[in-house]
């Protein structure tokens, strides 16, 4: 037990990483493997953190047709015509299933220049230019003023982007939760490295869990 590094459940959000059509669906162009299969815990874990009002944060990526904000390892196929989170392809688009309902449509030319759209009560969209969320983004000023000090992480490929926004989360001293079963890429290795940093490995179940335990408390302080 760690009052500087577990979980304050009181004063949380949920990051999803990159659960885009193209990089989520079976088939897509740039399909990453085990993220269809995760798509039901972090479904699982939106709807429990929707209805106890728990901020939530949708982390996109968004690559211009010319590849001038890609990646250095995906401009060339960018440039060469591929076509990856275009803006305003359906390809760019969060996945149906984590959507909120009657959700607002996403407004790539805004969330290029840096803005936290609102999509949803207590439910937002940022674009992320690199792997990292809190690279060049407002991630942290808009996380601070709204008194937040625990990050649960789902969504797209540990090895890339949650890993490293999990790594950038703990340098800025918020305590930070993976949820290993609603994350595709997770390996035993990294799991062990990502605990040695302080940061919690939990799965749906026990984040579940946890919410319905707040819950309850209070509700019976009520």
């Amino acid at each position: 037990m760690s009052k500087y590094t577990d979980p304050n459940f009181d004063q949380c959000a949920v990051i999803t990483i990159d659960t885009q059509n193209d990089f989520s669906l079976p088939g897509a162009v740039a399909e990453i493997e085990g993220t269809f299969e995760a798509l039901p815990q972090m479904k699982r874990i939106l709807d429990a953190c929707r209805s106890r009002q728990i901020p939530i944060l949708h982390v996109i990526r968004l690559y211009k047709a010319d590849g001038t904000n890609a990646d250095i390892c995906r401009r060339e196929r960018i440039e060469a015509g591929g076509q990856i989170v275009t803006p305003g392809s359906s390809g760019a688009d969060l996945v149906e299933i984590i959507k909120p309902e009657n959700g607002d449509k996403l407004n790539e030319e805004q969330l290029l220049e840096g803005a936290m759209q609102l999509i949803a009560d207590q439910e937002w969209v940022m674009y992320k230019p690199r792997w990292g969320a809190f690279y060049q983004t407002h991630l942290e000023e808009f996380l601070r003023k709204k008194n937040i000090d625990t990050l649960l992480f789902i969504g797209c490929n540990f090895p890339n982007c949650p890993r490293t926004s999990i790594y950038q989360a703990s340098e800025r001293d918020f305590k930070a939760v993976m949820v290993e079963d609603a994350i595709s890429g997770v390996y035993e290795k990294g799991i062990r490295e990502i605990e040695n940093i302080g940061v919690k490995v939990m799965k749906t179940e026990e984040i579940l869990a946890q919410l319905a335990d707040r819950l309850a408390e209070r509700s019976s302080l009520s």
